[in-house]
């Protein structure tokens, strides 16, 4: 063989010829086997099965085992009136009456499931106090749930002791400068140290709490549409030049002297509350509060009823400040406590004053 007849391997000039590609058939059955496989994997069919089972044994025994299941024949037309209200409540309405109208025409017999008056949800900010604490005993006694918020700087835990055990009684520990968020028919907002003793150890304190506090509670009511009642003070009219005071009178308040921390923090709580009542449509209820004595008051609080009963039982003078030509109006906090609870479930809006004339 010649050089020329020879040939080298890769070096003849040709270039090979690619294999065509040929995917592999489509498996039409594959796309039903995926799911069966996922379902036996594991045991998950089993898991599917037993909760269907459960499912249709609760669903079957259920309406059965109703101990008021077609009890009760359906309400009769001449109560159709009360059913639509009580179906269609309006949420700050006193169900009393109600009741009575509806005991008397069942005299003698039950009342039908689902017509007994539902209890509202109130919240007491500083419910643990004097007349918080007061307030608290009827709004329960009323049949009322009640939530009671109070961070205990003048509250004590021992006047609401007695409701600990009550399932419709619930006790927070909480300062209302920072926010609350709870679902509630009504908010009672008393939460601030009231006695010129209480209110001057923190006079920075004070104001926090009557315009930071009434703010969170303000926002919480627009939140939910709850009924709001700002207990104010006879201090907003500060040294008076009218005497007696009506809610009209814009007082005569020194907004740089040591009780301005009350008196002036007072006075922008209820701005606060009527701008809400304006700008939100909040339902607000501002009541201004003059002396009160009673019992769980404290005693070393430095006001004129307490003064008095801690000099008398030390067996001291009592002190009469000024030349004695002072008037007061006192009231007793049962009296105070059914103002507060007919101010909330009146129409009222705005200030009202509680005091009992001399």
């Amino acid at each position: 063989m010649g050089p020329s007849e020879l040939t080298f391997r890769g070096h003849d000039g040709t270039k090979p010829t690619a294999d065509a590609y040929s995917p592999k058939p489509a498996k039409p059955w594959l796309s039903f086997i995926r799911p069966i496989r996922y379902l036996m994997r594991e045991k998950r069919i089993v898991f599917v099965l037993v909760g269907m089972a459960i499912a249709t044994l609760f669903f079957t025994i259920l309406p059965s085992s109703s101990p008021h299941a077609h009890k009760y024949d359906p309400i009769p037309e001449s109560f159709s009136h009360i059913s639509h209200e009580l179906t269609n409540p309006v949420r700050h309405k006193y169900y009393e009456p109600l009741q009575a109208e509806f005991r008397s025409a069942n005299s003698g017999g039950k009342i039908p499931l689902g017509l007994k008056r539902k209890g509202l949800r109130i919240v007491v900010t500083g419910g643990a106090g004097f007349v918080g604490s007061h307030l608290v005993d009827r709004l329960i006694a009323r049949g009322d749930n009640v939530i009671v918020v109070d961070n205990f700087f003048t509250g004590r835990k021992e006047n609401v002791m007695h409701h600990f055990k009550n399932p419709s009684f619930e006790l927070i520990r909480h300062d209302v400068v920072e926010p609350l968020l709870l679902e509630v028919d009504q908010i009672y907002h008393l939460a601030c140290p009231a006695s010129p003793v209480h209110y001057k150890h923190n006079p920075v304190k004070t104001i926090k709490t009557n315009v930071v506090g009434t703010l969170n509670m303000l926002g919480l009511a627009k939140r939910v549409g709850a009924r709001f009642l700002l207990t104010s003070t006879s201090e907003v009219y500060g040294d008076p030049l009218q005497h007696p005071q009506v809610e009209t009178y814009w007082g005569n308040v020194n907004p740089i002297g040591v009780r301005s921390c009350y008196d002036e923090g007072k006075r922008t709580a209820e701005t606060l509350a009527m701008d809400y009542h304006r700008g939100a449509g909040v339902e607000v209820r501002i009541a201004r509060i003059f002396n009160t004595y009673g019992p769980r008051m404290c005693i070393d609080d430095g006001r004129v009823v307490s003064n008095f009963v801690a000099q008398a039982l030390r067996k001291e003078p009592m002190t009469v400040y000024g030349d004695g030509k002072q008037t007061r109006s006192f009231q007793f906090v049962s009296d105070l406590v059914e103002g507060l609870m007919r101010l909330m479930e009146g129409e009222h809006v705005g200030t009202f004053q509680s005091w009992k004339p001399g």
